[in-house]
């Protein structure tokens, strides 16, 4: 019939994240939502089965930083990244500079990526700095 509006489709919060890639499983999904870690439009819930769709914006703390998204449409399976990438629109903030983190997290020392751990020859020579000369 023309003219007629298609209803929104909504899925549960837990598939949601599933599917947009955020978390690794369902079962992780729900124990994620059980902790209260995420809003659903400003509303703190704790229901993994609450249904969500187009236009729904959830804020998350996901992997130590606020994660914002609005909600572009619903998945139907849990497709390649930049399929789950289009089921969202990303508001996040940007994260802090250098200079605001907190001291606990400007005291962690910072690794060019691919350092890796320190060969055994380099860590003789750090003990060795330590080294108070007693042996």
């Amino acid at each position: 019939m023309p003219g007629t509006v298609e209803p929104v489709r909504k899925e549960r919060l837990d598939k949601f994240l599933f599917f947009s890639r955020a978390i690794k499983s369902r079962t992780l999904a729900q124990k994620f939502i059980e902790t209260g870690a995420i809003r659903v439009n400003s509303e703190r819930t704790i229901r993994s089965d609450l249904k969500v769709g187009a236009g729904d914006v959830l804020t998350m703390n996901l992997h130590e930083r606020i994660v914002v998204w609005r909600i572009l449409d619903c998945g139907l399976r849990r497709g390649p990244a930049p399929e789950a990438q289009a089921l969202y629109e990303d508001l996040s903030p940007p994260s802090l500079p250098k200079s605001q983190l907190s001291p606990y997290e400007a005291a962690i020392a910072s690794r060019d990526d691919g350092a890796g751990r320190p060969t055994k020859k380099e860590r003789r020579e750090t003990d060795k700095l330590r080294d108070d000369g007693d042996e």
